[in-house]
């Protein structure tokens, strides 16, 4: 079963999940993607069957990275949590 909210889509299950081991929602996740300094990232470990990304952006004075790629026009999250590479990744200028 999938979830759609504003351009954003997921699977249930594996929002779930996400609560269960980083006590994080997807819809809360995509606020990330708000974030004008956000980073993106080619995710080159899960980069197999589908191109896929991180997206490393404050939210509520925290960094979050997001896990997703693009189907069919929208950004479809796979995962998210506060990982402290996503944090070194966004405080690194570039």
């Amino acid at each position: 079963m999938e979830k759609q909210f504003f351009g954003f889509v997921w699977d249930v299950k594996k929002e779930l999940e996400n609560i269960s081991k980083h006590r994080l929602d997807f819809t809360e996740a995509s606020k990330a993607f708000l974030d004008p300094d956000r980073k993106t990232f080619i995710d080159f470990k899960h980069n197999k069957k589908e191109k896929r990304y991180f997206c490393i952006g404050k939210v509520s004075g925290r960094i979050l990275t997001v896990r997703f790629t693009y189907r069919t026009g929208k950004i479809r999250i796979i995962g998210a949590g506060y990982w402290r590479k996503g944090r070194k990744h966004y405080e690194e200028k570039i």
